[in-house]
């Protein structure tokens, strides 16, 4: 059964850090590539980072060199740590394989003041 569960979000002031996780199901977890997106009120979804079987990771300009994604392959887990954070990173992050994703879960809310 596909599951994705996120878990972490909150409100942060600029400049501060938070770490998501995200719960898969196995069948969805070992199959390839996950990634995190995240929607922000008014835009379109949009993937932030991801991160291969095999441990390689790519990452959207906006986060570079301030988000780190990685994978726990037998807990069925993958966390995305955010430092630096901005408003503009205020949005529902998400977790799902990628390219091709499947039902969404809930999502987790960060909202980050300035």
């Amino acid at each position: 059964q596909v599951q994705l569960v996120e878990s972490g979000g909150g409100l942060v002031q600029a400049g501060g850090s938070l770490r998501l996780s995200c719960v898969a199901s196995r069948s969805l977890f070992t199959v390839g590539t996950m990634g995190w997106y995240r929607q922000a009120p008014g835009k379109q979804r949009e993937l932030v980072a991801r991160i291969s079987t095999t441990g390689t990771t790519n990452y959207a300009d906006s986060v570079k060199g301030r988000f780190t994604v990685s994978r726990d392959n037998a807990k069925n887990t993958v966390s995305l740590q955010m430092n630096s954070l901005k408003p503009d990173d205020t949005a529902v992050y998400y977790c799902n394989t990628w390219p091709t994703s499947y039902s969404w879960g809930q999502g987790t809310q960060v909202t980050v003041s300035s």
